[in-house]
């Protein structure tokens, strides 16, 4: 049975450090007035810059739709989306989710999303694919674009399933008891947490051995994705996340091998 898009509470995390030169706050706060099923949360990962006054002025102008937890301390994206995505259930949404703070992503592509949760009772997780192909308009660094390939091939190979793009900073999920315990506790990864959401659910479903492991997950193409400037990824990151990988697969792959 289909539902009403309408229906589908939903509450997106926006993880913030340092983006008082990126956050464009009146883009959230239009986007969602039009939209009264939407509530944005917005988490100051202990920014040093003005990103705080940004955040904190949007939410006086729409206190019922925009919310903002406070980290004292930088803590990475990983725990910043996590504890964001715990106050978000906290409201009861239908639907939870994480979207970039630069909107390389669109926020119009929220609505695609839901459209797919409406059309989808069985669907859980919904991540984003920055897959360029014709119709769509995907602007992305070569350098990126080859190292998220290999990245993808191991990834895949770790979590056993198809995966095309795992580090987009879009992702919407249903608030069913299975994806709230996915943030129970921290990540042992800062830089790959996105696969780890991945490992936990696809772990949890030993409890369904009948049905295919990623039953009720999806890729959806992105219609337009933009590299934005000022991204905090350093090529630091890119030399850890083979290390970020192997944790993962140290972690969870004898319960992802027990899980197919």
């Amino acid at each position: 049975m289909h539902a009403d898009p309408q229906t589908l509470t939903t509450v997106i995390v926006v993880p913030c450090y340092n983006e008082a030169e990126r956050l464009d706050v009146d883009v959230f706060a239009k986007f969602a007035a039009t939209r009264p099923w939407l509530t944005f949360v917005f988490v100051n990962d202990g920014s040093t810059d003005g990103t705080a006054g940004l955040i904190a002025t949007t939410e006086q102008r729409s206190p019922d739709q925009i919310r903002t937890v406070i980290l004292e301390e930088n803590s990475g994206k990983a725990e910043a989306v996590r504890r964001g995505l715990l106050a978000a259930f906290e409201q009861g949404p239908d639907l939870a989710g994480f979207w970039d703070a630069d909107l390389a992503t669109p926020l119009a592509e929220i609505d695609t999303f839901r459209q797919r949760f409406a059309g989808q009772p069985e669907l859980e997780i919904a991540i984003g694919s920055r897959v360029q192909m014709l119709g769509t308009h995907i602007e992305r660094k070569a350098v990126r674009h080859y190292f998220g390939r290999v990245a993808a091939t191991a990834v895949s190979m770790i979590l056993g399933i198809p995966v095309y793009d795992t580090q987009c900073g879009a992702k919407l999920m249903r608030s069913t008891p299975r994806v709230r315990e996915i943030f129970a506790e921290p990540f042992v990864t800062r830089w790959a947490f996105d696969v780890e959401i991945l490992a936990r659910w696809l772990v949890s479903r030993r409890a369904a051995p009948s049905v295919e492991a990623s039953y009720g997950l999806v890729e959806i193409p992105l219609d337009k994705w933009i590299d934005v400037p000022g991204s905090k990824l350093r090529l630091a990151d890119f030399v850890a996340a083979p290390l970020a990988l192997w944790r993962i697969y140290r972690e969870y792959g004898r319960a992802l091998r027990q899980a197919k």
